[in-house]
């Protein structure tokens, strides 16, 4: 399998966290692309009419995207079902918490491109301060939830792990830590596990 990647992407990092923890980086390789949000990539574009990353191109053909996706397609096919439980109230909380750690990293990522990408004078601080609300929130919630993550590890750890860390990567908002004190405890023993270690993005 192919997965079209950058390395500082958070939702390229879930996916390769996944790959890592079921034991599959014998089995997907990886190509390097840098897709810009102004302009499409015509390689991506040829894989992903959405122009996003990451995509992973399959064995026997056939396309895949986005992360979640990717993640249970992995899990499910090819990981004995170890990261997302099979039924019941643990897997919806599986799930629910990987869409509150993505929704951060959505609201994270338009404050990151609207400082990074629109001139100056143009910013619109309303949105700004709407985006940036919308990810501290969402935060408020992963530390009031963090104690739910039990000693197996799941893709809802993984998707609130790959989040912080690319929010402390970027730090589009600031300081996140001062007022989630248990999420960051969590968060400090999670990513010494080899499999963020080996992903850690680097600018």
């Amino acid at each position: 399998m192919k997965l079209y990647f950058t390395p500082t992407s958070p939702f390229v990092r879930k996916v390769l966290v996944v790959v890592h923890e079921l034991g599959l980086r014998e089995r997907v390789e990886t190509e390097l692309l840098r897709p810009a949000p102004t302009q499409a990539d015509p390689v991506l574009s040829g894989v992903n009419p959405l122009n996003k990353i990451p995509a992973l191109v399959l064995e026997g053909g056939g396309v895949l995207y986005d992360s979640p996706v990717i993640c249970e397609y992995l899990d499910v096919e090819l990981g004995g079902r170890r990261l997302i439980p099979e039924g019941g109230a643990e897997r919806w909380r599986v799930l629910r918490q990987q869409a509150l750690s993505d929704g951060i990293l959505d609201a994270g990522i338009l404050v990151f491109y609207e400082r990074q990408h629109r001139p100056g004078g143009l910013h619109w601080q309303p949105w700004l301060e709407g985006q940036a609300q919308k990810a501290l929130q969402g935060l408020d919630a992963l530390e009031a939830e963090v104690g739910a993550f039990g000693e197996a590890v799941d893709l809802a750890q993984i998707s609130a792990a790959t989040a912080l860390g690319w929010l402390e990567f970027r730090a589009p908002l600031g300081d996140i830590r001062g007022a989630r004190p248990r999420l960051f405890a969590w968060y400090d023993r999670f990513r010494e596990r080899p499999s963020m270690r080996a992903t850690e993005p680097h600018a």
